[in-house]
């Protein structure tokens, strides 16, 4: 009996403790957005797959002419592989990326018109689309809150403030979608990618700097 007594006042406590630090978060990173430029859900599309084991720095550096190039899904479907590849090189692993963007828009095209569909279901039977990439493009393009976009910060400032003990990204975001109301799902995530790069780093967190510190029990760090 005492057992079952405190397993809700332990969640309690915790989804008290994320309403302060969705306020910490928000007072901190009022503006936070997605760090990929795009101006509609093909580019955000293209870009987030770009991004894999890239920065968004040099996503954006080539998106800047390759969206001026390639307008529809169609246009990477009809450019030879070899032209694609050298287009989007300095994103790394270009022939792997070059093969899953026309494999996609193919796809785009025979099953959706060339447009990118509004539903989770549809976007991760994409070739290169999992759920962390469909997260991203229905959240940041469409404004649909299907879930937390879990990257590599995420994760990390996830564990440190104790909201999760999971290391694989789809248990992470299931623990965080427990706790975290979906009309904050979208900024949620926009807001501790920012944390995980300005002040909760890999190497080295700001600790002293960071807004959250009032409230993280700071698990992991040394």
């Amino acid at each position: 009996m005492a057992a079952q007594e405190k397993k809700p006042a332990a969640d309690a406590l915790l989804k008290k403790r994320i309403r302060q630090i969705i306020r910490l978060l928000a007072k901190a990173y009022p503006d936070a957005k997605c760090a990929l430029l795009f101006t509609n859900p093909l580019e955000l599309l293209v870009a987030t797959i770009l991004s894999a084991q890239c920065t968004d720095e040099r996503v954006n550096q080539v998106t800047r002419s390759l969206f001026t190039k390639y307008r529809s899904a169609a246009d990477y479907v009809k450019v030879p592989l070899a032209e694609l590849e050298q287009d989007i090189r300095p994103t790394g692993f270009y022939r792997n990326k070059a093969r899953t963007l026309q494999a996609c828009c193919q796809q785009l095209v025979q099953e959706h018109g060339g447009q990118v569909p509004k539903d989770m279901e549809a976007l991760v039977r994409l070739p290169g689309v999992g759920r962390k990439t469909a997260n991203v493009v229905l959240g940041t393009a469409y404004g649909i809150p299907s879930g937390i976009v879990v990257d590599t910060h995420v994760s990390r400032i996830a564990r440190r403030l104790g909201l999760t003990d999971k290391t694989q990204p789809e248990k992470i975001e299931q623990d965080l979608l427990a706790i975290v109301p979906q009309e904050e799902w979208i900024d949620f995530g926009h807001r501790l990618i920012h944390h995980g790069r300005r002040i909760c780093t890999a190497r080295k967190p700001k600790c002293s700097e960071c807004p959250l510190s009032e409230v993280c029990p700071r698990i992991g760090v040394s």
